[in-house]
């Protein structure tokens, strides 16, 4: 095949370095008037080889087109994160449902819906309110916090330890998984240990003891490689077991008892694949949403101010953090033929990566898109996805940061900065691992 043709400057778009200092949404903007799909060079970063470059997608109608048509674009060709696996780890790593396209991940996704009953879910839901209410009463005599990390990191967890059945004492091992895996490009998030044993189940105690150890250089071994979460692995099949001799009532329970059309059930291996996609991506879009959309708030105190005078604004304020600040800002497909895309020619094969970061800010679909405006209407972000791979998880995404943002503003009341924010190394997910924050204790 002949070299794509090159558009300057968009190798910023694929370097973690970039994000750093965030999200680069004029480049974004520019590429995407001027040309909707641009190629992109992969340079070598970190201990990553370098890549042959893919297609950037970025325009909205584009975007659509790719996440709606899994027998063109596939997600388990080649997986769905830009950096390639290697082809012997890219078996097991297709039985991921993220990783699969229909018909397995029809299949796999039919049963999680079952799972997923309106009576679980809204048990869940006056949970998670109580969640957020003692998370921020806990915290607002201090005056100050770290909001990424006292607040943001716990209510996802608490959340996921009901949906997995995780007790809770064993929460914080989600959190240090997912910081390996979203981390790999980040020096603080690498070798994640925040988990404290004290009180830990024994469980826990026997995941943790084949738990990887980093290198010379403190890197942790590739997380794609089942022994590179081998703590997570052993944690997943040991819970499987026991739920299946004691199902409680959270989802994974419900799920393990799910038959689908055939008189089939999820298996164990399913069932591992599953906890790790819980774990890490049903974390890490809600750890990464909650400081985002409180930075947008910070960085649009009239915004903030019209929130505060109208609780009822809250529902639409939380949408328009998830398009303002799309927690995660990519995914990859790969190209299951040659096809065309925005009058580009694009090969079998090639990497095609569509960006939600810049498909929520088109403005042929958003007016004044670069704005935060918590009383847009309509509001039609992907930051959840599209087609197949829509997140079966989004309402109870929204109802935790309803939750949470309801409790800041009647318990904290009026927030301000209190420092710079520190964001993630990474061009996968858009995160803050620290944003310090402080109020006025309110009088008794």
């Amino acid at each position: 095949m002949s070299a794509p043709t090159k558009t300057e400057g968009t190798e910023a778009l694929f370097h973690p370095d970039t994000y750093v200092t965030g999200v680069p949404h004029e480049l974004m903007g520019q590429l995407r008037r001027e040309h909707g799909v641009v190629w992109v060079p992969e340079p070598a970063v970190d201990n990553w080889p370098a890549g042959p470059g893919f297609w950037a997608v970025l325009r909205y109608a584009d975007v659509e087109t790719v996440l709606r048509s899994p027998q063109v674009y596939s997600s388990s060709r080649g997986l769905t994160q830009i950096y390639d696996a290697p082809p012997p780890l890219l078996p097991p790593l297709r039985k991921m449902m993220i990783n699969m396209d229909p018909p397995d991940h029809s299949r796999l996704r039919g049963l999680l819906t079952k799972a997923f009953a309106p009576r679980a879910v809204a048990q869940l839901e006056e949970r998670i309110g109580g969640y957020a209410r003692e998370l921020v009463s806990a915290i607002v005599d201090r005056g100050s916090c770290d909001f990424a990390r006292d607040l943001a990191a716990d209510l996802p967890l608490l959340t996921l330890s009901d949906i997995l059945g995780v007790p809770e004492s064993d929460r914080w091992l989600m959190f240090d998984w997912s910081n390996r895996v979203i981390g790999v490009q980040d020096a603080e998030y690498q070798a994640s240990s925040e988990f404290d044993t004290s009180g830990a189940t024994e469980m826990a105690i026997r995941a943790l003891r084949v738990r990887p150890d980093p290198d010379e250089n403190g890197r942790m071994p590739d997380s794609r490689v089942p022994s590179g979460m081998a703590d997570l692995y052993a944690y997943a099949a040991e819970l499987a077991q026991y739920r299946r001799k004691e199902p409680g009532n959270d989802i994974m329970s419900l799920l393990m008892q799910q038959v689908d059309s055939e008189g089939g059930r999820v298996s164990n291996d399913e069932f591992e694949k599953l906890f790790w996609l819980f774990s890490v991506a049903g974390n890490e879009t809600v750890r990464n949403a909650l400081p985002g959309g409180m930075y947008a708030l910070l960085s649009h105190p009239d915004q903030y101010a019209k929130l505060r005078a109208d609780r009822l604004l809250l529902n639409s304020a939380v949408e328009e953090m998830l398009r303002w600040w799309s927690p995660v800002t990519q995914f990859r497909r790969t190209a299951a033929r040659d096809t065309t895309l925005a009058g580009v020619e694009i090969r079998e094969g090639d990497k095609v990566v569509v960006y939600f970061a810049s498909a929520n800010r088109d403005e042929t679909v958003f007016s004044d898109p670069d704005s935060f405006d918590i009383t847009r209407n309509p509001n039609p972000h992907i930051a959840f996805g599209h087609g197949p791979h829509f997140c079966i998880a989004a309402q109870l995404a929204r109802v935790q940061m309803r939750a949470l943002f309801g409790a800041v503003l009647e318990v904290l009341g009026e927030v301000a900065a209190d420092g710079p924010p520190e964001r993630l190394r990474s061009n996968f997910q858009n995160g803050i691992k620290h944003l310090p924050i402080r109020w006025t204790t309110p009088e008794i």
